[in-house]
């Protein structure tokens, strides 16, 4: 029972936070998962399935808002689904120190980048949308999509970090896509894939499903009556504050 509610409360917290910043509730979850006791692989297929709950509860609020841009979700969706499969199938080879290091790294790099460029998604101003642009694009979320699935935490700041430099969407249309997308469709391939190899502890999900997708409807609820300036940063923070934490 004690485990219960530990995982009901930090699934609520950290899912509400990944709803307003856009991402990052695996830098949360999964590690707490390792912490009470779970193998790495099984903890990592528990995680990937329960973080499907993410982009139910922020999706089921980004969807009636009328803030999502159809044209990309289908680019997400064809450019960003094969590199989760593919990232999937190679996740359990890679030594777990060395994605730590990687995505410390990687994740610092979003919150300086976001830090100083000031005027970073304060605004939209649409770029890159011409079919050199959209190609260029796409590439780079599949290459997100396999972060996604090898990484597996995380990736979803770089999915929003990658919408707003590259084709110019503020911060809270990007957010919006990205838990949708990210964080529903995106999350189930790879929790698909990875429960085929590493098994699920079942006996948690309910918890952290429970914790997930209300915890997520209130951040994504928060987020879209929010500024783009004060969700921008909440990303800074969360992206920096964790990777400091995975590089100590």
């Amino acid at each position: 029972m004690d485990h219960a509610v530990l995982l009901l409360i930090i699934g609520f917290f950290a899912n509400a936070f990944a709803a307003m910043a856009g991402g990052g509730v695996g830098l949360i979850q999964l590690p707490l998962l390792l912490f009470l006791g779970l193998p790495y692989p099984q903890a990592l297929a528990t995680h990937k399935v329960a973080s499907v709950a993410l982009g139910v509860g922020a999706g089921s609020r980004y969807l009636g808002s009328g803030i999502l841009d159809r044209s990309f979700v289908l680019l997400m969706l064809l450019a960003g689904l094969p590199g989760v499969f593919l990232g999937s199938m190679v996740v359990l080879a890679i030594p777990e120190h060395l994605i730590r290091l990687v995505l410390g790294v990687l994740t610092m790099g979003l919150g300086v980048y976001s830090l100083v460029r000031h005027e970073l998604g304060q605004i939209a101003a649409p770029r890159h949308r011409d079919r050199r642009g959209m190609f260029l694009g796409a590439l780079g979320l599949f290459v997100i999509g396999f972060l996604n699935g090898s990484i597996t935490s995380g990736t979803g700041l770089f999915c929003t970090l990658w919408l707003v430099h590259w084709f110019g969407f503020d911060y809270k249309a990007a957010i919006a896509l990205t838990m949708t997308l990210v964080g529903l469709v995106w999350n189930a391939a790879g929790a698909a894939t990875l429960g085929s190899f590493g098994g699920i502890h079942w006996a948690w999900l309910p918890w952290l499903l429970t914790g997930a997708v209300t915890g997520s409807y209130a951040g994504a609820h928060v987020a879209l009556g929010s500024s783009n300036r004060w969700i921008k940063k909440a990303f800074e923070v969360l992206t920096i504050c964790v990777g400091v934490r995975l590089l100590a």
